[in-house]
Formats: structure tokens, sequence, C-alpha cells
């Protein structure tokens, strides 16, 4: 028998933004326990989103989080001996989680000085649609694509 799933632990809102998305990307960002410098970085984006684009940065971000989340993506499914990659769609919450770490990730990649403007490019770049995050987004539904035939294999 299976143990019961754990509760969801809700995240407090970003005491600038008053943000949960915002508060999540900040706890992603966050190497080691310091929350204070994770916090100083995507603040340090935000300053520059705001002065590239004269937008407000909080709309810029949650353009690049939507921007960047996969609607389906691919999952292995065995079926008598063989496996197959089965299209199947992405719950909310995980649509946010991989949107933040792929902007992390490609945001890391980037010829920058700092993280705090290479943070700021790729969110720009994603909300834009265009970038590292948003290359990988389309590359997840072209191999759902590719494998729509396995589809009904869904469970």
């Amino acid at each position: 028998m299976r143990k019961k799933r754990s509760d969801k632990r809700r995240v407090t809102p970003d005491p600038r933004f008053n943000d949960v998305i915002v508060a999540k990307f900040v706890n992603n960002i966050m190497e080691q326990g310091k929350k204070a410098t994770a916090r100083g970085i995507v603040y340090g984006a935000m300053d520059q989103i705001a002065d590239k684009t004269k937008q407000d940065p909080i709309e810029i971000f949650r353009k690049a989080i939507q921007n960047a989340a996969p609607a389906i993506e691919i999952r292995p499914r065995r079926v008598g001996g063989a496996t197959y990659q089965v299209p199947m769609e992405v719950r909310e919450e995980r649509r946010v989680a991989l949107a933040i770490r792929w902007i992390k990730k490609y945001a890391t990649d980037r010829r920058d000085r700092s993280m705090a403007s290479k943070l700021a490019s790729e969110l720009i770049a994603a909300a834009n649609g265009e970038g590292g995050a948003i290359k990988r987004r389309d590359e997840m539904h072209r191999m759902a694509d590719a494998n729509r035939a396995f589809a009904h294999f869904r469970w």
C-alpha cells in the first residue's frame, strides 16, 4: 500500500510585489539558503526590466512565464515490453514550475555581466516570444506532436 500524498506547501507572497509566482521564482534562484541574495538578483532584474522596457516589470514577468510554460509534454509509458513517448497535458502548477526552471537555466547560460542582467534579458526575450526558454517549449511541443500517434496510451 502506498503512503498518502503529502500536503502542498503554501508559498507566502513576495514582500515587494505581493505575488506568489515571484516568491516561487526567488526560491528557485536561491542557492544554499541565501534568500536575501536571490531576492537582490530578482529585484535587480525587475528594476532593469523597468528601465529597458518602460513598462511594469511584473507584467513582463507574468507574460514571460505564460509564454515559456508548455501546454503538453511527453511522458514515457511502458506497454507490453515497449516504452512509448506519450503526449500528455501539463498541470498548471507544473507548467509554471517548468517555465521558471527553463528561464533560470537559459538566463544562466547567457553571456552578460551579472545574474540580474542575464535574468532581465531572458525575461524580456521570453515575454517577446524569443529566447532559450521559448525554444525549449517549442521543442517540447514538436516532440509531443511527433508522438501524437501514441496519445491513446494516456492513463
